[in-house]
């Protein structure tokens, strides 16, 4: 097919500048808590991402996020779209770790691998189809929220819209060593629990106080014993604070858990045990609150994912990049969110790297082109 290989000649042509771009977009700081890093770097992909045949909706982000951005091809009319997800924000808050820097095949920088090379290879790929006059023959949805790592709270509701009209969905996360692709990942939770109690003096009134902290001890302990890892279920209290003085019985406390499933039974199920775990434990005169819950439902396999995880692994195969599926991913990203709808989800196909989440955190330059290659191959096949 002349056509496809004068298409992926042009699209290896641009790596040079999907580094360039995915440097200036890491070169500005966009941690999930700094909005006006977030949109110095959206206004960034808003101009990149200004290619004949796509039209851009930004949405305005709520209170403490930034705007998010939603690419279109005016294919929509006619079909559903393929959707292309990525995320603009980072772990790290300004002055904690900035820069890029290269050596090598190899760059580092917050974010570089996670994930604003994803947004490269997208750019890149549509940049490609855009100039051959391709777009309007298929229908796409490219995607960058803001607030993926805080789990996507606010862009949510415009993620979930979209995977309801959509054919499938591919999420350009970190690339896995030996280009593995991702098929299933944990659902996550979080929940903070608070007790409160009666203050009192501990050696003058002790009988007249309620024990906050004891409360939240016992919770802790009954809320520690739904871990099941046969089940793949675990709770992670990960932290605790509460009382003013050693001899004040005290009034609060409260402590954060972290919570992974499997399956959507097992995260109702282990709702419904803390949920009795909080009006179990509460001594007299105490009282347990929980707040959160269920944040990200599990990406799970299904047979309409397996078939688009093998149409996309024979499109790495054919870009020379490894094809192999990833174990069980224990972190969630935006592919559950959109899974939790029922849309078959494949993800990290991304360029490859390692220490996403650290100041080590760097990827493969020499990665972009294949990867890149693979998306284009893929969405060739849809073409016709």
């Amino acid at each position: 097919m002349p056509a496809l290989q004068a298409s992926i000649a042009a699209l290896h042509a641009r790596v040079p500048e999907m580094i360039r771009l995915t440097r200036s977009w890491v070169e500005v700081n966009s941690y999930s808590g700094n909005p006006p890093g977030l949109n110095a770097v959206a206004d960034l992909l808003a101009a990149a991402f200004r290619l004949p045949g796509l039209e851009l909706h930004r949405q305005k982000g709520g209170a403490g996020s930034g705007d998010h951005l939603f690419w279109s091809s005016r294919a929509l009319a006619r079909k559903a779209p393929v959707l292309l997800i990525g995320h603009h924000d980072t772990v790290f808050p300004p002055g904690h770790f900035e820069g890029w820097r290269e050596q090598g095949t190899l760059a580092r920088g917050p974010g570089c691998l996670d994930m604003k090379s994803g947004l490269a290879v997208i750019w890149g790929v549509l940049s490609t189809l855009s100039e051959a006059g391709l777009l309007d023959e298929l229908a796409l949805v490219a995607i960058s929220v803001a607030d993926e790592e805080v789990s996507s709270l606010d862009s949510r509701p415009h993620l979930e819209a979209w995977a309801r009209r959509a054919e499938c969905a591919l999420v350009f996360e970190s690339g896995r060593a030996g280009d593995q692709i991702v098929t299933c990942r944990r659902g996550v939770g979080g929940v903070r629990a608070i007790a409160t109690g009666k203050a009192a003096h501990a050696g003058n009134a002790h009988r007249d106080g309620a024990n906050a902290i004891w409360a939240l001890s016992r919770f802790i302990e009954a809320a520690q014993a739904q871990t099941d890892y046969a089940r793949g279920v675990t709770v992670n209290t990960g932290t605790i604070s509460g009382g003013t003085a050693s001899n004040t019985v005290p009034e609060r406390a409260e402590a954060a858990l972290d919570l992974r499933f499997d399956s959507v039974a097992d995260a109702q199920a282990l709702m419904q045990a803390l949920q009795q775990a909080a009006r179990d434990c509460a001594l007299p005169g105490t009282q347990l609150q929980l707040e959160g819950g269920v944040r990200r439902l599990p990406m799970a396999k299904t047979p309409a994912s397996d078939a688009l995880y093998r149409a996309y692994a024979s499109c790495q195969r054919a870009a020379g990049l490894g094809d192999g599926e990833h174990p069980l991913v224990g972190g969630g990203s935006d592919g559950n969110t959109v899974a939790g709808v029922g849309l078959p989800v494949i993800d990290g196909l991304g360029p490859r790297g390692q220490g996403f989440h650290t100041t080590n955190e760097t990827v493969e330059l020499d990665s972009f082109g294949p990867k890149a290659e693979a998306l284009l191959r893929f969405l060739w096949s849809k073409l016709g």
